[in-house]
């Protein structure tokens, strides 16, 4: 089935919460705080939320799912994220924070592979109490382009098909990468991140007009590039580094 046979899902909210700090990036968040974060989204009119098994191997996506419990499902969307399965950790084994901390015991497992892909999205709607989400992106692909085009891609489009996910397409930090791959694959939507900032607008020369020609759309994430713009003071972070 092509894009232009597909129905076309319902159009996304103007404004979306990028969860991330759910999962405890940086600093610690209470799980009071994680749901006054999602109430307070939604009653400012904020109808979307960004997550994935990444943040906080899957802390976010679980707290997001509790916020979230007896909300009616049609009144908002969510997005998601596959490539990085997780696992429980083995006895003795530690793993790599990535940014986050106080993160439930588990690992991360670059997975590409049609299995692989689908059980990360099963997990997911598990962990967020849903049987589906709006959009479902294959995450920081820019090291893992062999399996993307081998397995990956071909695996994410089947759960489009499917009815599982409403759309499809990547989200990375890179926006060069971005626009070769929107070039490349049918993909609906795409998430740049940090990259059409008021401090570094690149995804303006390079992803947004084959996104224009493609009639692929565009979220923007990172918009305060981390904290700078939000915070600009003596501990403010750019691009997840000290500033």
């Amino acid at each position: 089935m092509t894009a232009a046979q597909r129905p076309a899902p319902r159009r996304l909210p103007l404004l979306g919460l990028g969860c991330a700090q759910l999962g405890n990036l940086g600093t610690a968040m209470s799980e009071e705080r994680a749901h006054a974060v999602v109430q307070a989204a939604l009653e400012s009119g904020c109808h979307h939320f960004d997550t994935a098994p990444h943040y906080g191997v899957g802390l976010s996506e679980e707290r997001l799912g509790r916020a979230l419990a007896g909300v009616p499902r049609h009144t908002y969307s969510l997005s998601t994220k596959a490539g990085r399965r997780l696992r429980p950790l083995a006895p003795g084994e530690s793993a790599p924070g990535e940014g986050f901390v106080d993160t439930p015991p588990r690992a991360r497992v670059w997975d590409f592979s049609r299995d692989g892909i689908h059980r990360t999205l099963e997990d997911s709607l598990a962990r967020l109490g849903t049987d589906h989400v709006e959009i479902a992106f294959l995450h920081d692909v820019e090291h893992h382009l062999p399996q993307v085009r081998a397995t990956g891609y071909a695996a994410l489009a089947e759960l489009r098909d499917q009815k599982v996910v409403g759309r499809i397409g990547f989200g990375m930090n890179h926006s060069d990468h971005l626009a070769r791959l929107v070039a490349e694959y049918d993909v609906d939507v795409v998430l740049c991140a940090g990259r059409w900032t008021l401090l570094d607008r690149s995804a303006f020369d390079d992803l947004l007009p084959v996104c224009a020609r493609r009639g692929t759309e565009v979220l923007v994430g990172g918009v305060y590039n981390s904290g700078l713009l939000a915070d600009p003071g003596p501990r403010a972070s750019y691009d997840y580094r000290p500033a």
